[in-house]
């Protein structure tokens, strides 16, 4: 979901070829699979395309990928801050909910053993964050490409 989100909010923005949002997780149990039917039917009604998405892996490597590595629970935090091999990739792990100064928890649940009310509920935890890390990035999107020479 915040993938898709914050791909959705950035070419809103007009800034969608400035970013690379991937998402992935820390386990390997549905490499390559489609996003749940109830993910993508609350992606839906709220406008958003998630037919797409395919799970994907995080690795050690992928740190060197990525400018900012985002976790949406502390668990998975507390695994990628130990995949972290100095204090340059652990500094690039910060969790989601952290860029929503009104949120009750540090944690987005996982809806999957939920009913799909459970699913709208977390798009709209994400959607919320989003637009939050979103403002924080805005500036530094939005300042012109330097050429190297």
């Amino acid at each position: 979901m915040a993938e898709v989100v914050f791909r959705d909010l950035a070419a809103h923005q007009g800034l969608g070829p400035r970013i690379v949002s991937r998402s992935a997780g820390t386990g390997d149990w549905h490499l390559g699979e489609r996003a749940d039917h109830r993910t993508l039917d609350a992606l839906a009604r709220r406008g958003y395309d998630g037919e797409q998405h395919r799970a994907r892996q995080f690795t050690t490597a992928s740190f060197a990928e990525n400018d900012l590595v985002v976790a949406l629970d502390r668990t998975h935090e507390r695994i990628l801050r130990e995949w972290a091999r100095d204090e340059d990739e652990e500094g690039k792990v910060t969790l989601l909910l952290g860029f929503d100064p009104e949120a009750s928890t540090h944690d987005v649940p996982d809806p999957y053993y939920a009913g799909p009310e459970m699913f709208d509920s977390v798009l709209g935890m994400i959607e919320k964050a989003t637009r939050g890390l979103f403002r924080q990035l805005e500036p530094a999107l939005r300042l012109p490409r330097t050429s190297r020479i």
